[in-house]
């Protein structure tokens, strides 16, 4: 692991061109984009409604990794975590998501849940390694709102 000095910092609005340059340069993090909720509007409506939630790591004002967690008072989600592909593996991820989680707890938040992709394994072992257990009782359901969104498989 290569020491790297980032700082850990809030997200605002005016990051979103950097963050979704980001989103893009990731495989797994582009797969799981929609047109609406991840434009800039959604994010800025996303941001307005969790102020105190979203950080990115940022290196010399270039941001390496992001992640977006909100909450409705009960519960927690992360929406999504990123690392750039060239910074992976230097404990980037595990520091947005310990700040992550002790901001919702500052707020009052018990639980946190995220989604990943049945197929990325390496996701799926990053957050088993950071003590989240797959939850096998339950289906997750959707439906669209908005026929721009894909449902999903």
């Amino acid at each position: 692991m290569m020491d790297v000095e980032y700082d850990i910092r809030l997200i605002t609005i005016e990051d979103y061109d950097a963050i979704y340059t980001l989103w893009n340069a990731a495989e797994q993090s582009r797969r799981a984009l929609n047109p609406v909720d991840d434009s800039r509007e959604g994010i800025d409506r996303y941001l307005k409604r969790n102020p105190n939630t979203c950080f990115a790591a940022v290196l010399e004002g270039r941001i390496l990794g992001v992640i977006l967690t909100g909450h409705d008072g009960r519960r927690a989600i992360v929406h999504h975590l990123c690392v750039h592909p060239d910074f992976r593996r230097m404990g980037i991820a595990e520091k947005l998501v310990s700040t992550a989680e002790k901001a919702l707890k500052e707020e009052g938040i018990q639980k946190i849940f995220g989604l990943v992709f049945k197929d990325n394994d390496p996701a799926n072992s990053f957050w088993e390694s950071q003590g989240y257990t797959l939850r096998t009782n339950l289906n997750y359901r959707n439906k669209s709102l908005n026929d721009e969104i894909p449902a999903g498989e």
